[in-house]
């Protein structure tokens, strides 16, 4: 039987996308962590945002930050030292993206040659972080703590397309999250999956991997995975085009997250 991975996005996905919730999904996480089934979050948010979820979810296992900016290994999970990895933070790191300075400099440049205003999170204090994304200031600094990824708004929306090339222009990226627009170098979440899916398959053989997100920059994730699922949202029809494989999940949110992962399991185990 091949060994199972679950992969997920958070914000919309297995956090709802208004109160940033996960307890809806207890039951499935739970039976995860009964069985030893990795759950690895596929995020954009920092390093910092995702290991307080950890704690809280008391997940062990690596996860990935900042649309694919680093994949984090916790010591000693894997036998051998992955290829590539160096030490942040005190835990084995792989990094695609370009550092958090370069990219903020090359966003405003974006900005002033396309005559397209946005406010990055590098322009927003604490509290207007916390008042744009609806959380608490606490979370807000950890929010701010990027490495490898900057979100934005756009105030013209209609010089969009022009900053698009300007920022690709550069050899950067662009890609949209549940909130925000992000700037980004050369990576993608898929690079970072496709690795640790690698690395998973070294170590125990044939993988199964299950895939849920809701947003375009899921897609890499979505590609990456045996079993892709979208979330139903307003994008899910349009993802899909993409990802002809996915599958639209049960619900939105944490309890449709919850309901997809059990039902996968239980089908798995022959239940």
């Amino acid at each position: 039987m091949a060994f199972t991975i679950v992969l997920t996005d958070l914000d919309g996905t297995l956090l709802d996308h208004e109160s940033y919730s996960w307890e809806a999904a207890r039951p499935a996480l739970d039976r995860l962590c009964a069985e030893d089934t990795p759950c690895i979050f596929v995020s954009s948010k920092t390093r910092a945002e995702v290991e307080s979820l950890r704690r809280a979810t008391s997940n062990t296992h690596p996860y990935i930050v900042e649309n694919g900016g680093a994949l984090v290994i916790p010591n000693d999970y894997f036998r051998d030292c992955v290829p590539g990895s160096v030490m942040r933070a005190g835990a084995p790191t792989i990094e695609w993206g370009s550092r958090y300075t370069i990219l903020v400099d090359a966003l405003r440049q974006a900005a002033a040659s396309s005559g397209c205003n946005v406010r990055g999170f590098h322009d927003m204090s604490v509290t207007e972080v916390a008042r744009e994304c609806a959380i608490s200031e606490h979370d807000a600094e950890l929010a701010k703590t990027r490495e490898y990824d900057e979100p934005f708004l756009i105030l013209n929306p209609d010089r969009a397309e022009a900053l698009r090339e300007a920022i690709e222009a550069q050899g950067l990226g662009w890609t949209a999250g549940g909130r925000f627009q992000h700037i980004t170098g050369a990576n993608d979440k898929g690079k970072a999956v496709k690795l640790l899916l690698q690395q998973y398959e070294q170590a125990y053989g044939d993988v199964f991997s299950i895939g849920l997100g809701d947003s375009l920059n899921d897609i890499p994730l979505l590609q990456s995975v045996s079993l892709p699922y979208v979330m139903p949202t307003a994008r899910a029809g349009e993802i899909q085009l993409i990802v002809p494989r996915a599958q639209i999940a049960q619900a939105p949110g944490p309890e449709g997250w919850n309901s997809t992962v059990l039902s996968m399991l239980s089908r798995l185990s022959g239940e």
